[in-house]
């Protein structure tokens, strides 16, 4: 079946806070030579595909735009309209962010590391109002209603900021039957899979997206999914 319209989820490639086993979140750090490649090799994948997207969203934060440019500069496809915006951003880790998991572990337990990280409803710890790394220090946003930016968030919490978002920006470029590229993070990309697959809250939290692979959905004209691919 041909399809009507499709959607890639692309994870960004591996970060450097990534490669040094970082809590990354709103921290807007830079790809690492490994995460610069993968993103090099999804364009390929996905030019080898023939998936040409009509228009790219993205978060704010740069090691997802750069995932998305490096990627299409390999389609020769770096034309097309990008939108980006803060509801697509990582989950917000708190007081974690920029601490290394491993020294997290041990100082909360883990019990408490795991309900936190490979939960759905447990949030870090949050930043105190006055900590540096706290979002409204960050000029990315001072445009933003103060209330509407995290202290920390739970994986609820970033279900909660992306559908809406879904539902009001990217779908109706499905609706029009377009090729749509989405390329974010683990955690926001967890919470749009969550609502594209109608997972439970328990079979989200085990879900595993890697950095770097396109991940795509095609679907026919009543929007309903026919396929499911994770190409290498």
């Amino acid at each position: 079946m041909k399809p009507y319209a499709t959607l890639i989820l692309l994870r960004h490639g591996q970060s450097v806070y990534n490669k040094q086993n970082l809590f990354t979140g709103w921290t807007d750090v830079e790809l690492s030579e490994q995460g610069k490649q993968e993103a090099e090799h999804a364009g390929e994948i996905l030019k080898r595909m023939a998936l040409f997207p009509d228009i790219v969203f993205t978060s704010w934060l740069k090691r997802a735009i750069h995932t998305q440019q490096i990627a299409l500069a390999a389609m020769g496809w770096e034309h097309i309209d990008a939108v980006r915006s803060w509801h697509l951003n990582e989950r917000h880790y708190g007081a974690w962010q920029q601490r290394e998991k491993d020294a997290v572990k041990a100082e909360v337990g883990e019990a408490r590391f795991l309900a936190v990280r490979r939960g759905y409803d447990t949030p870090p710890p949050p930043l105190p109002e006055d900590d540096p790394r706290a979002v409204k220090f960050d000029p990315k946003y001072t445009g933003i209603d103060p209330s509407l930016l995290p202290k920390s968030e739970s994986l609820k919490d970033t279900h909660a900021r992306v559908k809406p978002y879904f539902d009001s920006k990217i779908l109706p470029r499905l609706k029009e039957g377009k090729t749509v590229l989405v390329s974010a993070h683990g955690n926001s990309l967890r919470a749009l899979v969550k609502e594209l697959e109608q997972l439970s809250d328990d079979a989200v939290v085990t879900l595993e997206i890697p950095t770097g692979k396109p991940l795509v959905y095609r679907y026919d004209r009543t929007l309903e999914l026919f396929s499911r691919l994770e190409p290498d």
